[in-house]
């Protein structure tokens, strides 16, 4: 095996790592951001964890985060929770900077 070789193979850990990391970030995030909209929704307890739930998985409806963003838009507009674009955003945002935090603390 070649010094370029070595070098491609650290590559694609460090890629593969960093795709690992991001992924469990972003499912951090939309629980805790399922969190933050069942308290808007006044649920709490196994009813907030399981609609956190819900968050997560409407993930994977389809690639970034429009997905999540229309699911706890929706589910709050629905309550007529006054909550604008900008603060889901802003907690998206926010939310993000905590789940990897919590991550890089191994929690």
């Amino acid at each position: 095996m070649t010094t370029f070789d070595k070098r491609e193979e650290g590559f694609e850990k460090k890629f593969a790592h960093d795709e690992e990391l991001r992924f469990k970030a972003t499912a951090r995030r939309n629980k805790l951001l399922g969190l933050w909209a069942a308290s808007k929704l006044g649920l709490a307890g196994p009813e907030a964890d399981a609609y956190a739930k819900e968050v997560v998985v409407s993930d994977f409806e389809e690639a970034g985060d429009e997905d999540v963003f229309r699911k706890v838009q929706g589910d709050l507009s629905a309550k007529g929770t006054a909550v604008t674009e900008s603060e889901i955003r802003t907690a998206m945002i926010d939310l993000m900077v905590q789940a990897i935090a919590q991550i890089q603390a191994g929690k």
